[in-house]
């Protein structure tokens, strides 16, 4: 072969190289105009917006997988060069720059869908475990996802990763350990808002603790504000281990019930009548009463001093039954007193006979 003929073969190669590196770049530039318009295009409809989101993270992404397709071809394509000394080499950048590539692509595209699930299905659901628990776990992905990428670049390097896989293992027992407490709550509060029990804006107690409406459930606590306007931060271990009332559900409005008792010297019939009047009364004037639940009586015991009843009434809500239980005690005793109807305080009655009294003279002093 002729130093014309090579030099013409080699000119040629290095021109089929560069023809390849154009068009892929030509195609990479297609290719981020195209989902740029298709981008743009879907994302002016709602019903398309995951759609639009997905092709726009993933844009920059493929016209740099077409950039570095096209580099790599082109490289194969010079001349001068062991096909079988560059094979290997070829391979490990190729696994790198697509590794690489590909946890982009995939990291965006789970961020985009877990976003828009959170903006858009998230809040018409009843449960409140998804708003909290998808973006930690978006996070948690997307570390996982480089995370076993880069082992696997190490690996194409020929770095061993087992001794690295090993001592993983060991530090993330001993970060578990460490972190036993914080994980303990994160567990907690993911089971905690799982179970649906209690959202944002409900009036809960706990038992032997604090009250008042939640204001947020985080992934390790939960902050409710009490009657006190003062806020208080609870570990969720605690919420998932202890007896927990909330007020709040399945419906706002909580049973009210006030007890009181009489003199066994009343009419019956004529405190039923007056106690379901005030009742009324109260319903009627209050705004923390449900104006549709009509008040109920009833006689519960024979008390040691009177005869003990109870009212029933609704309230709106938790802090409203505390009203409504202050309104119905002031109206009642004032309508008591003015019927003349007596509530007894604490009576004893002793009887004794004969002997007893003639105990009570104890022995005359001898003269």
């Amino acid at each position: 072969m002729s130093l014309d003929s090579i030099i013409d073969s080699s000119m040629a190669q290095r021109l089929i190289g560069a023809g390849i590196l154009i068009a892929f770049l030509l195609i990479s530039i297609v290719f981020l105009l195209v989902t740029k318009f298709l981008s743009r295009r879907l994302g002016s409809s709602k019903a398309h917006k995951l759609a639009a989101g997905i092709i726009k993270s993933i844009s920059y992404s493929g016209a740099l997988f077409f950039v570095v397709l096209g580099l790599l071809l082109a490289l194969t394509a010079l001349p001068d060069i062991d096909t079988k000394e560059w094979q290997n080499e070829y391979r490990k950048i190729a696994t790198i720059a697509f590794l690489i590539i590909g946890a982009r692509v995939l990291t965006n595209v789970l961020s985009v869908s877990i976003s828009w699930y959170v903006l858009n299905v998230a809040p018409r659901t009843t449960s409140k475990f998804d708003d909290t628990i998808l973006p930690i776990i978006r996070r948690f992905l997307s570390v996982a996802i480089y995370l076993i990428g880069g082992l696997i670049i190490l690996d194409t390097l020929g770095i061993s990763i087992s001794p690295l896989l090993g001592g993983l293992g060991i530090t993330g027992l001993a970060v578990a350990l460490a972190l036993q407490p914080t994980l303990s709550n994160f567990f907690s509060g993911a089971y905690v808002l799982s179970e649906g029990m209690i959202s944002v804006g409900d009036y809960i107690e706990l038992q032997g603790g604090p009250a008042g409406y939640v204001v947020n459930i985080g992934w390790r606590s939960t902050r409710i504000r009490t009657w006190l306007n003062n806020y208080v931060l609870i570990p969720n271990s605690k919420m998932s281990d202890t007896i927990l009332t909330n007020y709040s559900g399945p419906d706002p409005k909580i049973n009210t019930i006030v007890t009181c008792g009489v003199s066994y010297d009343s009419d019956l019939e004529e405190v039923n009548r007056i106690a379901l009047e005030v009742a009324h009364d109260v319903i009627n004037s209050s705004n923390f009463a449900v104006k549709t639940e009509a008040p109920w009586f009833g006689y519960d015991k024979f008390g040691d001093s009177n005869l003990e009843f109870w009212i029933y009434l609704q309230a709106r809500d938790r802090i409203g039954s505390f009203m409504l239980t202050s309104d119905l005690i002031k109206s009642l005793h004032a309508r008591f007193a003015q019927e003349a109807i007596e509530i007894n305080y604490p009576v004893r009655k002793i009887i004794s006979g004969d002997l007893g009294l003639a105990n009570l003279e104890g022995p005359k002093p001898a003269i």
